[in-house]
């Protein structure tokens, strides 16, 4: 038996469900016989064990589980009876002024708000598009040249030359030994032997990288170095130190040719130049692609949002914040680091997992409203992408195939690819064109 619900908020309701004791004595009796069948004790057959120790041993249990089930059957009987849409999981608490005879609870729980999208056909979204030309093509070849650096003595004749007159320059990599001290006192942190960086990455801090342009091997130089304010190292944030430094190794930078050994390398087996840039420009195409798509679904989101009015279940907030907390955890384990004492409150997860409940209540209302789910079709052709820059894109296919939670995060990137093809359909859309640069600096995420 419940109540009538009593709203306590926007969307937090109550309920009071009740039973008589007897049902459940009866219940419980009936699984303790049960129970006794195949119950086992010193001394005694399988299955004759008497009643009495085997309430004595299983009976606390056994009455935990009939209270259970009989509070969540009664809570989802009075969840259906009121039609209810139960956001999370109720708080079930005892009254304790039930009547003689009767088992009642308070059952408090939040409900799914109803989701009121604004007219989409007056949203105004700025999409970006990109190209690859051929600068960005070259731009690639320069970093994939750098990959494969190597170092030769700089001074010293060889068969790709000498490096140049031997004087520490931008692009080098020098070795040195450094000492710093801040009132005559060397610091922790502030001395090292052998330590080489290539000058002109920003590695170190600027005035210790000019200090050691110039330098000679053998030569010394002492300068004043004054730290940041905001140094990571908070015992010399903010004070000046005064470092001598010594060049032991000085190396030059050979980068290789953009040759047919060099497109050998990067898996042309013809050695083809053309075709070892017609093949970068498909994976930067690709990339960009992603880029792109990722940036213009984040700009659908926040229009969604914006446009959207709603209430949020507090208590959906609050287990995908505690899902966020234990994902970093994981993460974060992961990559060595140990996390066994460290804090993860859920308060810092709180605002991401906001956006996160907020969005999957608005998707799933744009979803069902306008039967946009993913079909078959569209999540095959989605997973043969992914398998284009595989060696064998059959592997792909069976990968996902075989597992339903791999094929069932791939048909979420469809829905949700379907979402936001659906709202640029409707919305007042314009395109603005980014530089190469710019999007592959950006790391949108919904």
């Amino acid at each position: 038996m419940a109540t009538a619900v009593e709203t306590l908020g926007k969307l937090e309701r109550r309920l009071t469900i009740s039973f008589p004791l007897t049902d459940v004595r009866t219940e419980v009796e009936k699984r303790l016989k049960q129970q006794a069948k195949t119950a086992k004790a010193p001394g005694f057959r399988p299955g004759k064990v008497p009643l009495k120790m085997v309430a004595q041993q299983y009976g606390y249990q056994i009455e935990s589980d009939v209270l259970n089930d009989k509070v969540g059957r009664a809570f989802n009987d009075a969840a259906n009876e009121n039609q209810l849409r139960v956001a999370g999981f109720p708080k079930i608490e005892p009254k304790e002024d039930s009547a003689e005879g009767v088992l009642s609870f308070d059952a408090t729980f939040e409900v799914y708000p109803e989701v009121v999208i604004g007219d989409l056909s007056g949203v105004e979204i700025e999409t970006v598009k990109a190209d690859v030309s051929d600068a960005e093509i070259e731009k690639t070849i320069e970093i994939l040249r750098k990959q494969r650096v190597h170092y030769h003595t700089k001074g010293e004749a060889g068969e790709h030359g000498d490096g140049g007159e031997p004087v520490a320059a931008n692009g080098d990599r020098v070795t040195v030994d450094f000492v710093g001290v801040i009132d005559g006192v060397e610091f922790p942190g502030g001395k090292a032997e052998d330590y080489a960086f290539v000058l002109g990455e920003g590695r170190m801090l600027p005035e210790f990288e000019a200090a050691t342009v110039g330098l000679k091997v053998g030569e010394a130089k002492t300068f004043p170095l004054a730290f940041p304010a905001d140094y990571h190292g908070a015992d010399v944030a903010g004070k000046t130190a005064d470092f001598t430094i010594t060049l032991k190794k000085l190396e030059w930078a050979h980068l290789p040719a953009v040759d047919a050994e060099f497109a050998k390398s990067l898996g042309m087996e013809d050695g083809d130049l053309d075709k070892m840039r017609a093949d970068i420009k498909v994976n930067l195409e690709r990339e960009v692609a992603g880029r792109v798509k990722a940036r213009n679904k984040e700009a659908v989101m926040d229009a969604l949002v914006k446009v959207t009015e709603m209430e949020v279940p507090k208590v959906m907030i609050a287990q995908d914040a505690e899902r966020l907390a234990e994902m970093t955890r994981q993460d974060m384990a992961q990559r060595g680091m140990d996390v066994k004492d460290m804090p993860f409150p859920q308060d810092l997860f709180a605002t991401k997992a906001e956006r996160r409940v907020r969005l999957g209540l608005i998707l799933s209302q744009l979803v069902g409203d306008n039967k946009l789910q993913a079909t078959p079709e569209q999540v095959k052709a989605q997973i043969e992408d992914f398998a284009q820059s595989y060696e064998d894109p059959r592997e792909v296919l069976k990968y996902y195939y075989s597992d339903r939670r791999r094929l069932s995060e791939v048909e979420a990137l469809v829905l949700e690819e379907n979402v936001v093809n659906y709202v640029l359909g409707i919305a007042k859309v314009t395109a603005k064109a980014v530089a190469f640069d710019e999007l592959m600096g950006s790391n949108a995420q919904a």
